[in-house]
């Protein structure tokens, strides 16, 4: 049984800004390249791009969003080797994006005009 459109909706919103919480409070305070922060927190700031769309269930953001996370994906398989905290925490990016690439696959595929026809 598949979860609902509002369930997939507000999964995805959840995992969508505990992945802004995680790269934002990584590269600032957490475990940053440099001490004191460095430039890499931009990469939470770009998720905000996406985030209006997903909390407004826009089915195209979802389609698009598809494709983005699979790059911050790659960065925490990448820098999942890193000694100490960071390792952990690129690990914990790689995870997070895996769930919410699931979770926005689901939502666009449940709300495809095609299944909306069929289940009205």
């Amino acid at each position: 049984m598949m979860p609902s459109t509002k369930v997939l909706a507000w999964l995805s919103s959840a995992l969508l800004l505990a992945l802004i919480v995680l790269c934002v409070s990584w590269e600032m305070w957490l475990a940053p390249l440099r001490p004191g922060g460095s430039w890499m927190v931009l990469k939470g700031a770009l998720l905000l791009v996406p985030l209006f769309g997903i909390l407004r269930e826009r089915r195209y953001t979802y389609q698009w969003m598809s494709m983005f996370i699979l790059l911050y994906f790659t960065e925490g398989v990448v820098r999942a080797s890193d000694p100490g905290l960071s390792g952990k925490l690129a690990l914990a990016e790689a995870v997070l994006s895996v769930l919410l690439f699931v979770a926005v696959v689901l939502y666009a595929r449940q709300s495809a005009p095609s299944r909306q026809k069929a289940a009205g």
